[in-house]
């Protein structure tokens, strides 16, 4: 297996539905209370891309990038249209804080958080998208000096920041999924359209 970074058709992943699962044990106890249990440290996104399929050009791209990806043994790129923004529609470069110098350390890793004053959960950013990075240490943009791996969201810096400073981030992202099917189960409705009910995507998890 292997993974290709190439996005699949943003046309059609607009037109797509899903977002983030989680597994939850929920047992209920003999007097009607209950007790839960969350399985999974990290939530994991699944799309159906079929929603997305208008036409009969829109399955043959479809068709096309299924083939090439193999069904489920390569993972790719996915945009997802409601979450791939570390803030605003425009990156900013105190968005997310993404460490603490200590004088030493040079590498950080992207991350997103959700929430605040409750239970934060902190997302692992691995796919930035590339030349939309923002950096900024103590609220400071920093231009030059560091640069950012777009295969797992790592940031390296030149010079590690000083002890205590507050080092931020801004971006945009990609989601890394699969094919959640090796068939693809296509109608031709007429003669210049085609639909796909179903074409389950699935996250992969760093």
């Amino acid at each position: 297996m292997a993974f290709h970074h190439v996005r699949f058709p943003l046309d059609i992943a607009l037109g797509a539905r899903g977002g983030p699962e989680r597994r939850t044990d929920v047992v209920t106890l003999a007097g009607g209370g209950e007790q839960r249990n969350g399985r999974w440290a990290q939530s994991r996104r699944r799309y159906n891309a079929g929603y997305g399929v208008k036409s009969r050009a829109d399955m043959q791209a479809v068709l096309a990038f299924f083939e090439e990806r193999r069904g489920r043994l390569h993972g790719f790129l996915w945009r997802d249209g409601i979450d791939h923004s570390s803030g605003g529609k425009v990156p900013a470069k105190t968005d997310q804080a993404i460490g603490t110098g200590d004088g030493t350390r040079t590498e950080f890793q992207l991350t997103k958080t959700y929430g605040a004053a409750f239970d934060p959960y902190v997302r692992v950013i691995v796919k930035p998208m590339a030349g939309s990075v923002r950096v900024a240490v103590d609220g400071v943009e920093v231009m030059s000096g560091w640069s950012v791996d777009v295969t797992t969201g790592g940031i390296a810096f030149a010079s590690a920041p000083a002890d205590g400073a507050a080092v931020t981030a801004g971006f945009l992202f990609d989601v890394p999924v699969r094919f959640d099917t090796d068939r693809l189960d296509i109608e031709w409705s007429n003669f210049d359209a085609a639909e796909a009910p179903s074409i389950p995507l699935v996250e992969i998890l760093p």
